[in-house]
Protein backbone atom coordinates (compact mmCIF):
# COMPACT_ATOMS: atom_id res chain seq x y z
CA UNK A 1 0.00 0.00 0.00
CA UNK A 2 1.00 3.41 -0.88
CA UNK A 3 0.59 6.57 -0.24
CA UNK A 4 -0.15 8.66 3.84
CA UNK A 5 -2.59 6.63 5.67
CA UNK A 6 -6.08 6.74 5.43
CA UNK A 7 -6.11 7.95 2.00
CA UNK A 8 -8.32 5.14 0.86
CA UNK A 9 -11.03 3.26 3.10
CA UNK A 10 -10.05 -0.34 4.09
CA UNK A 11 -11.30 -3.64 6.96
CA UNK A 12 -9.23 -2.81 9.61
CA UNK A 13 -9.05 -4.99 12.68
CA UNK A 14 -7.65 -3.88 16.39
CA UNK A 15 -7.25 -6.16 18.79
CA UNK A 16 -7.40 -4.93 22.13
CA UNK A 17 -9.62 -2.28 20.56
CA UNK A 18 -11.79 -1.61 23.83
CA UNK A 19 -8.86 -0.39 25.57
CA UNK A 20 -6.76 2.75 26.22
CA UNK A 21 -5.07 2.78 22.65
CA UNK A 22 -7.20 0.55 20.57
CA UNK A 23 -10.01 2.32 21.51
CA UNK A 24 -8.41 5.59 20.46
CA UNK A 25 -7.01 3.96 17.34
CA UNK A 26 -10.70 2.70 16.35
CA UNK A 27 -11.87 6.98 16.52
CA UNK A 28 -9.44 7.90 13.94
CA UNK A 29 -9.95 4.99 11.75
CA UNK A 30 -14.04 5.49 11.92
CA UNK A 31 -13.43 8.96 11.03
CA UNK A 32 -11.48 8.30 8.63
CA UNK A 33 -13.99 5.69 6.63
CA UNK A 34 -12.34 2.38 7.53
CA UNK A 35 -14.32 -0.47 8.53
CA UNK A 36 -13.09 -1.23 11.56
CA UNK A 37 -13.90 -4.75 13.90
CA UNK A 38 -12.59 -4.83 17.42
CA UNK A 39 -11.41 -7.89 19.00
CA UNK A 40 -11.20 -7.40 22.99
CA UNK A 41 -12.04 -9.90 25.72
CA UNK A 42 -13.23 -6.79 27.81
CA UNK A 43 -11.20 -7.83 30.76
CA UNK A 44 -9.39 -4.50 31.23
CA UNK A 45 -11.27 -2.75 27.99
CA UNK A 46 -14.64 -1.21 28.32
CA UNK A 47 -17.49 -0.99 26.28
CA UNK A 48 -17.84 2.42 27.18
CA UNK A 49 -14.45 3.04 25.63
CA UNK A 50 -16.39 2.82 22.35
CA UNK A 51 -19.30 4.32 22.99
CA UNK A 52 -18.36 7.14 20.45
CA UNK A 53 -18.68 4.71 17.72
CA UNK A 54 -21.21 2.16 18.76
CA UNK A 55 -23.40 0.95 16.17
CA UNK A 56 -20.16 2.01 13.91
CA UNK A 57 -17.53 -0.73 14.93
CA UNK A 58 -18.15 -4.65 14.81
CA UNK A 59 -16.65 -5.93 18.60
CA UNK A 60 -15.87 -9.59 18.92
CA UNK A 61 -15.82 -10.39 22.45
CA UNK A 62 -13.42 -12.82 22.79
CA UNK A 63 -9.65 -14.05 24.08
CA UNK A 64 -6.30 -13.69 21.26
CA UNK A 65 -5.45 -17.30 22.78
CA UNK A 66 -7.78 -18.90 21.25
CA UNK A 67 -6.90 -19.44 17.29
CA UNK A 68 -10.75 -20.19 16.31
CA UNK A 69 -11.19 -16.92 17.62
CA UNK A 70 -8.48 -14.85 16.11
CA UNK A 71 -9.61 -16.69 13.01
CA UNK A 72 -12.99 -15.31 12.82
CA UNK A 73 -11.70 -11.69 13.91
CA UNK A 74 -9.46 -11.85 10.88
CA UNK A 75 -11.60 -12.70 8.03
CA UNK A 76 -12.13 -9.90 5.50
CA UNK A 77 -9.69 -7.56 6.88
CA UNK A 78 -7.09 -5.76 5.36
CA UNK A 79 -4.71 -4.63 8.14
CA UNK A 80 -4.23 -5.69 11.93
CA UNK A 81 -3.69 -3.32 14.73
CA UNK A 82 -2.36 -5.81 17.19
CA UNK A 83 -3.01 -4.30 20.71
CA UNK A 84 -4.47 -7.10 23.01
CA UNK A 85 -1.79 -7.96 25.83
CA UNK A 86 -1.19 -7.81 29.56
CA UNK A 87 0.39 -4.82 30.09
CA UNK A 88 1.59 -4.38 33.68
CA UNK A 89 5.12 -4.98 34.42
CA UNK A 90 4.16 -5.60 38.84
CA UNK A 91 1.48 -8.28 37.17
CA UNK A 92 4.02 -9.76 34.98
CA UNK A 93 6.20 -10.74 38.17
CA UNK A 94 3.70 -12.15 39.86
CA UNK A 95 2.13 -13.96 37.34
CA UNK A 96 4.75 -14.39 34.19
CA UNK A 97 2.84 -17.98 32.75
CA UNK A 98 -0.42 -15.76 32.07
CA UNK A 99 1.45 -12.90 30.58
CA UNK A 100 3.82 -15.05 28.35
CA UNK A 101 0.33 -17.05 27.35
CA UNK A 102 -1.22 -13.67 26.53
CA UNK A 103 1.36 -11.47 25.23
CA UNK A 104 3.92 -14.23 23.08
CA UNK A 105 1.50 -17.23 22.07
CA UNK A 106 -1.24 -14.81 21.42
CA UNK A 107 0.55 -12.66 18.83
CA UNK A 108 1.57 -15.75 17.49
CA UNK A 109 -2.11 -17.11 16.99
CA UNK A 110 -3.30 -13.82 15.66
CA UNK A 111 -0.28 -13.77 12.96
CA UNK A 112 -1.38 -16.96 12.28
CA UNK A 113 -4.73 -16.07 11.51
CA UNK A 114 -4.01 -12.92 10.17
CA UNK A 115 -1.86 -14.59 7.50
CA UNK A 116 -4.03 -17.75 7.03
CA UNK A 117 -6.79 -14.76 6.18
CA UNK A 118 -4.76 -12.78 3.44
CA UNK A 119 -4.44 -9.64 5.28
CA UNK A 120 -2.02 -7.85 3.73
CA UNK A 121 0.02 -6.58 7.10
CA UNK A 122 -0.27 -6.74 11.14
CA UNK A 123 0.87 -3.88 12.97
CA UNK A 124 2.20 -4.73 16.20
CA UNK A 125 2.65 -2.95 19.49
CA UNK A 126 5.93 -3.74 20.95
CA UNK A 127 7.58 -2.21 24.12
CA UNK A 128 10.59 0.46 24.93
CA UNK A 129 11.30 -2.39 27.80
CA UNK A 130 12.68 -4.51 24.88
CA UNK A 131 15.84 -2.16 26.01
CA UNK A 132 15.86 -2.85 29.81
CA UNK A 133 18.72 -0.52 31.81
CA UNK A 134 20.37 0.55 28.40
CA UNK A 135 23.53 2.20 28.78
CA UNK A 136 23.23 3.92 25.37
CA UNK A 137 20.50 7.16 25.41
CA UNK A 138 18.66 7.72 22.94
CA UNK A 139 18.14 3.98 22.30
CA UNK A 140 18.22 2.81 19.04
CA UNK A 141 16.38 -0.32 17.41
CA UNK A 142 19.74 -1.95 16.18
CA UNK A 143 20.65 -2.03 20.32
CA UNK A 144 20.65 -5.49 21.85
CA UNK A 145 17.65 -6.39 23.56
CA UNK A 146 17.84 -6.94 27.44
CA UNK A 147 14.38 -7.23 28.96
CA UNK A 148 14.26 -6.97 32.76
CA UNK A 149 10.58 -8.43 33.20
CA UNK A 150 8.43 -11.25 32.24
CA UNK A 151 6.25 -8.74 30.77
CA UNK A 152 9.34 -7.10 28.94
CA UNK A 153 10.29 -10.87 27.74
CA UNK A 154 7.15 -11.71 26.46
CA UNK A 155 6.42 -8.78 24.36
CA UNK A 156 10.53 -9.10 22.89
CA UNK A 157 9.05 -12.55 21.72
CA UNK A 158 5.99 -11.06 19.92
CA UNK A 159 8.50 -9.08 18.20
CA UNK A 160 10.77 -11.97 17.25
CA UNK A 161 7.54 -13.86 16.26
CA UNK A 162 6.85 -10.62 13.82
CA UNK A 163 10.08 -10.82 12.43
CA UNK A 164 9.61 -14.47 11.27
CA UNK A 165 6.17 -14.14 9.92
CA UNK A 166 7.88 -11.41 7.59
CA UNK A 167 11.85 -13.09 7.35
CA UNK A 168 9.75 -16.69 6.41
CA UNK A 169 6.52 -16.33 5.00
CA UNK A 170 6.74 -12.81 3.67
CA UNK A 171 3.89 -12.62 5.70
CA UNK A 172 4.15 -8.30 6.18
CA UNK A 173 4.58 -6.99 10.13
CA UNK A 174 5.31 -3.52 11.72
CA UNK A 175 6.52 -3.74 15.31
CA UNK A 176 6.25 -0.30 16.66
CA UNK A 177 8.52 0.14 20.05
CA UNK A 178 6.30 2.22 22.41
CA UNK A 179 7.57 4.04 24.73
CA UNK A 180 5.31 5.14 27.56
CA UNK A 181 1.88 6.55 26.53
CA UNK A 182 -0.40 8.53 28.05
CA UNK A 183 -3.88 10.34 27.33
CA UNK A 184 -7.73 10.65 27.78
CA UNK A 185 -9.42 7.19 28.63
CA UNK A 186 -6.18 5.81 30.28
CA UNK A 187 -7.91 4.32 33.70
CA UNK A 188 -6.13 5.19 37.02
CA UNK A 189 -7.43 2.16 38.71
CA UNK A 190 -6.11 -0.53 36.87
CA UNK A 191 -2.75 -2.24 37.57
CA UNK A 192 -2.05 -1.66 33.89
CA UNK A 193 -2.38 2.04 33.87
CA UNK A 194 0.47 4.64 33.59
CA UNK A 195 1.80 6.79 36.20
CA UNK A 196 0.68 9.93 34.58
CA UNK A 197 -3.06 8.40 34.67
CA UNK A 198 -2.68 7.74 38.55
CA UNK A 199 -1.01 11.03 39.57
CA UNK A 200 -3.45 13.03 37.66
CA UNK A 201 -6.11 10.90 39.77
CA UNK A 202 -4.78 11.64 42.90
CA UNK A 203 -3.60 15.23 42.38
CA UNK A 204 -7.30 16.31 41.57
CA UNK A 205 -8.57 14.34 44.41
CA UNK A 206 -6.20 16.16 46.87
CA UNK A 207 -4.52 13.06 47.16
CA UNK A 208 -0.68 12.45 47.15
CA UNK A 209 0.75 9.67 44.92
CA UNK A 210 3.78 7.55 45.60
CA UNK A 211 7.18 7.85 43.86
CA UNK A 212 9.02 4.60 43.33
CA UNK A 213 13.11 5.35 44.02
CA UNK A 214 14.27 8.65 43.66
CA UNK A 215 12.29 9.85 41.40
CA UNK A 216 14.86 10.25 39.08
CA UNK A 217 14.16 7.55 36.82
CA UNK A 218 13.57 9.22 33.19
CA UNK A 219 10.80 8.63 30.79
CA UNK A 220 9.82 9.20 26.99
CA UNK A 221 6.05 10.24 27.59
CA UNK A 222 4.18 10.10 24.43
CA UNK A 223 0.53 11.34 24.21
CA UNK A 224 -1.39 9.09 22.51
CA UNK A 225 -2.66 11.25 19.30
CA UNK A 226 1.12 10.43 18.13
CA UNK A 227 0.92 6.62 18.60
CA UNK A 228 -2.33 7.18 16.48
CA UNK A 229 -0.74 8.47 13.61
CA UNK A 230 2.44 6.40 14.04
CA UNK A 231 -0.02 2.98 13.79
CA UNK A 232 -1.77 4.77 10.30
CA UNK A 233 1.60 5.64 8.51
CA UNK A 234 2.69 2.46 9.62
CA UNK A 235 0.23 0.52 7.72
CA UNK A 236 0.37 2.87 4.64
CA UNK A 237 4.78 2.86 4.41
CA UNK A 238 5.85 0.60 1.93
CA UNK A 239 9.10 0.54 3.55
CA UNK A 240 7.96 0.06 6.96
CA UNK A 241 7.58 -3.46 6.35
CA UNK A 242 10.14 -5.86 8.32
CA UNK A 243 11.15 -3.20 10.28
CA UNK A 244 11.44 -2.53 13.98
CA UNK A 245 10.65 1.32 15.41
CA UNK A 246 10.40 3.09 18.26
CA UNK A 247 7.07 5.46 19.10
CA UNK A 248 8.34 8.24 21.44
CA UNK A 249 8.89 11.87 21.36
CA UNK A 250 12.35 12.10 22.09
CA UNK A 251 12.12 13.92 25.00
CA UNK A 252 13.23 12.74 28.70
CA UNK A 253 11.17 13.66 31.85
CA UNK A 254 12.01 12.29 35.20
CA UNK A 255 8.97 11.02 37.57
CA UNK A 256 9.97 14.06 39.80
CA UNK A 257 9.74 16.65 36.80
CA UNK A 258 6.67 15.17 36.41
CA UNK A 259 5.29 15.35 39.31
CA UNK A 260 5.87 19.40 39.57
CA UNK A 261 4.63 20.01 36.21
CA UNK A 262 1.38 17.99 37.19
CA UNK A 263 1.44 19.82 40.79
CA UNK A 264 1.44 23.01 39.22
CA UNK A 265 -1.35 22.14 36.04
CA UNK A 266 -3.61 20.50 38.92
CA UNK A 267 -3.50 23.13 41.26
CA UNK A 268 -2.77 20.41 43.77
CA UNK A 269 -0.59 21.14 47.20
CA UNK A 270 0.40 17.52 47.76
CA UNK A 271 3.70 16.31 48.39
CA UNK A 272 4.64 12.84 46.94
CA UNK A 273 5.36 10.20 49.17
CA UNK A 274 8.42 7.67 48.76
CA UNK A 275 8.87 4.14 48.19
CA UNK A 276 11.29 1.24 47.13
CA UNK A 277 11.75 1.08 43.84
CA UNK A 278 10.01 -1.90 41.63
CA UNK A 279 11.13 -4.93 40.68
CA UNK A 280 11.95 -5.38 36.79
CA UNK A 281 11.79 -1.20 36.54
CA UNK A 282 13.86 0.52 34.13
CA UNK A 283 16.05 3.87 35.38
CA UNK A 284 16.60 4.92 32.01
CA UNK A 285 14.43 5.47 28.70
CA UNK A 286 14.59 7.81 26.02
CA UNK A 287 13.77 7.22 22.23
CA UNK A 288 15.53 8.06 19.33
CA UNK A 289 13.12 8.58 16.52
CA UNK A 290 14.98 8.64 13.19
CA UNK A 291 14.10 5.49 11.83
CA UNK A 292 10.37 6.61 12.71
CA UNK A 293 11.00 10.01 10.80
CA UNK A 294 12.73 8.03 7.64
CA UNK A 295 10.25 5.37 7.35
CA UNK A 296 7.49 6.30 8.73
CA UNK A 297 7.37 10.15 7.91
CA UNK A 298 6.52 10.57 11.36
CA UNK A 299 6.64 13.74 13.38
CA UNK A 300 5.08 14.59 16.85
CA UNK A 301 2.14 16.00 16.53
CA UNK A 302 1.20 16.72 19.92
CA UNK A 303 4.24 17.74 22.74
CA UNK A 304 4.20 15.97 26.12
CA UNK A 305 3.50 19.17 28.19
CA UNK A 306 0.64 20.29 25.56
CA UNK A 307 -0.76 16.21 25.86
CA UNK A 308 -0.67 16.94 29.88
CA UNK A 309 -2.36 19.63 29.98
CA UNK A 310 -4.71 17.83 27.43
CA UNK A 311 -5.31 14.95 29.82
CA UNK A 312 -5.54 16.88 32.83
CA UNK A 313 -8.59 18.78 31.59
CA UNK A 314 -10.46 15.42 30.41
CA UNK A 315 -9.61 13.53 33.67
CA UNK A 316 -11.53 17.21 35.62
CA UNK A 317 -14.43 16.38 33.09
CA UNK A 318 -14.24 12.89 33.57
CA UNK A 319 -13.24 11.91 37.12
CA UNK A 320 -11.99 8.43 37.95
Amino acid sequence: MSGRAGSRSAHYLVTGGAGFIGSHLVEALVARGHMVRVLDDLSTGRRENLAPVAGTVELVVGDIRDLEVCREACAGMDYVLHHAAKVSVAESVKKPIETHEVNALGTLKILTAAREAGCKRLVYAGSASAYGNCAVSPQREDLPANPLSPYAIAKHVGELYCRVFYELYGFETVVLRYFNIFGPRQDPKSPYSGVIARFISLFTRGEAPIIQGDGEQTRDFVPVANVVEANLLACASPDAAGQVINVGCGQSTTINRLAELLIGMTGTACVCGRAEVRPGDVRRSLADITRARELLGYEVMVAPEAGLRETVAWYRDNPR
